[in-house]
């Protein structure tokens, strides 16, 4: 059974809905994105490459079931076995599925945000280099130091305001994208206090949605069949906002809506001007 011959059953429309809205958020980086999907222990994990930012971005939603043409299905408990998952995708035609599973919901007048929503998979496409190389699925320790959420929004409207007025102060002649790189080079590359966690995977974290304030919704879903609790689905009330976790030369910055995760050795840097 190839993934296009799959169904995934959502178990929440507000997580797609979510899910729709990051892939978007990918897509606008880069209108050819690709993202890999795993699907296990009753969750979907996506995984993004976002390309001006350089870190693996990672957004999860609860699934029912992966149901096959062949009538293979894997229920919500199934990490592995018969109907699993694991592809790589066009983000632009995952997101053209999921809108028109939502269109059809809605056709009515009568969209019911946690009732379920049925997509189809993609027809699998060649994957980049970076698709092959994905964090653990467990180990993870919690690393400490990391700043409160208002002291990392605070960090990232610092670079970006630095970014801006180094910008503005070039010469005329200087102005050109290899001097841009550089500094955006400089100030991404610096590390978030002592977390060794660079500024430009909070940037990331940020841009895609990452930081927003979490809203009251039912209590949160790991990706502990998908990716080793690598994100969460929907979050609840009480969902913790923010944590660092490093494990198998990853470090992962976790939040409500997805995590961001970046190797700790042979990092590249940051080339993009600010959004």
């Amino acid at each position: 059974m190839t993934a296009a011959d799959q169904e995934l059953h959502f178990a929440d429309a507000g997580e797609a809905a979510d899910l729709a809205a990051f892939l978007a958020r990918l897509i606008h980086y880069d209108r050819a994105a690709a993202v890999r999907l795993q699907a296990g222990g009753g969750v979907l994990a996506v995984f993004g490459r976002p390309p001006s930012f350089e870190v693996l971005a990672i957004r999860t939603a609860r699934l029912e079931a992966i149901i096959g043409t062949d009538t293979t299905t894997a229920g919500a408990a199934g990490a592995s076995g018969p109907g699993a998952l694991d592809t790589t995708v066009s983000a632009g035609e995952l997101g053209d599925a999921l809108d028109t599973a939502r269109a059809g919901r809605t056709a009515d007048g009568h969209e019911v945000r946690d009732r379920g929503l049925v997509v189809t998979v993609p027809k699998a496409v060649t994957g980049p280099p970076w698709a092959g190389v994905l964090p653990p699925r467990g180990g993870w320790r919690r690393v400490s130091g990391l700043p409160g959420v208002d002291e990392v929004h605070g960090a990232v409207a610092a670079a970006v305001a630095e970014f801006r007025a180094r910008d503005a102060e070039l010469p005329e002649e200087r102005r050109t994208r290899a001097e841009r790189d550089r500094i955006g080079h400089e100030i991404w590359s610096r590390t978030l206090g002592d977390t060794g966690l660079p500024l430009r995977a909070v940037h990331a974290a940020q841009s895609l949605g990452f930081l927003r304030p979490v809203r009251a919704a039912a209590p949160a879903a790991t990706s502990a069949g998908a990716g080793g609790g690598v994100a969460t689905a929907t979050p609840g009330p009480t969902a913790e906002p923010l944590a660092l976790l490093a494990a198998g030369g990853w470090l992962r910055l976790r939040t409500p809506y997805g995590s961001i995760a970046v190797r700790t050795s042979g990092l590249s840097g940051l080339s993009v001007t600010p959004a």
